[in-house]
């Protein structure tokens, strides 16, 4: 079994967007969380089935809002 990092961001139309930093353009977007999260576990299995080489393992360390 693996785990992966997900990060969940909202839209401004209020959907909730999903990506998989460790697997390349690996997303899915939903209007609820209940959705968001079961889209999210069937995108993981599918980015895996097209991954050639082995998935790289990253430690997630955190988020940092920036103002500029």
């Amino acid at each position: 079994m693996q785990e992966f990092s997900v990060v969940i961001e909202q839209d401004a139309d209020g959907y909730f967007v999903a990506s998989v930093p460790e697997l390349h353009g690996c997303h899915t977007q939903a209007k609820s969380l209940d959705t968001l999260m079961k889209r999210v576990k069937e995108v993981i299995a599918l980015c895996l089935e097209d991954q050639e080489d082995e998935v790289a393992p990253s430690t997630f360390i955190g988020v940092q809002r920036v103002r500029i």
